[in-house]
């Protein structure tokens, strides 16, 4: 049977942790591109794109390229969205997890370790509702491609739903995004109702038509 520990994070874990999450975003690239290629809009430009070229230029070769050349620049795109995202977390919560997580009230940083090595994390951040509601956000949430499918990142959701429990709060909330299939899927497996989903507000992710999805996890309040 696979073995782990959930326990606080500790600065020895800090290089694996940031490296599980960089890689744990940036591998969905190609699955948010394909999203974007099956959207009908994504269909038309290129549809157009490639009639334009046609027209102007009379050559198919040259109009087969120009498509190409247009389906080459949305994977970009696409990378980029991820990596700007990326790149700024590592210089912003994630350049000093210590102080930003374990030194601030109501806030927190697990680890999964499984034979001595990281196998998981998760955070957690008071998310204060416009309502007056108290509400914890998971945040952070990623297990290497080796480790899935051992019930890790279950079990360190359910550490962070026990942590907001355990401080009387009335809700969990997260954001994910759409290419994100397994991670949403295992959220709403685990009670997590859908709130809304929106277009992210990067111009770019606009453009290609990346979107984010909110949950939210009810907890009864205690009387």
């Amino acid at each position: 049977m696979f073995q782990y520990q959930i326990r606080l994070y500790k600065d020895s874990d800090y290089e694996r942790v940031r490296e599980i999450f960089a890689n744990g975003l940036t591998e969905h690239t190609r699955t948010a591109f394909h999203i974007a290629l099956r959207l009908p809009r994504t269909g038309a430009f290129l549809l157009v794109t490639f009639l334009l070229l046609f027209h102007l230029t009379g050559s198919f070769l040259m109009s087969i390229l120009g498509l190409i050349f247009d389906i080459g620049l949305l994977y970009v795109i696409h990378k980029y969205i991820y990596l700007i995202y990326v790149w700024h977390c590592l210089d912003d919560d994630m350049s000093d997890i210590q102080k930003y997580y374990l030194q601030r009230d109501s806030c927190c940083f697990w680890v999964a370790e499984s034979a001595g090595e990281v196998a998981g994390m998760v955070a957690a951040v008071p998310a204060h509702h416009p309502g007056g509601k108290r509400q914890v956000e998971l945040l952070r949430l990623s297990v290497p491609k080796k480790y899935r499918g051992k019930g890790i990142a279950k079990a360190l959701c359910r550490t962070v739903i026990d942590f907001a429990r355990e401080r009387g709060c009335e809700a969990v909330v997260l954001e994910t995004s759409s290419p994100q299939v397994d991670a949403w899927k295992m959220y709403e497996k685990m009670g997590f109702k859908k709130t809304r989903t929106a277009l992210a507000p990067a111009l770019m992710a606009k453009i290609v038509g990346f979107t984010v999805l909110f949950y939210c996890f009810d907890l009864p309040i205690r009387r």
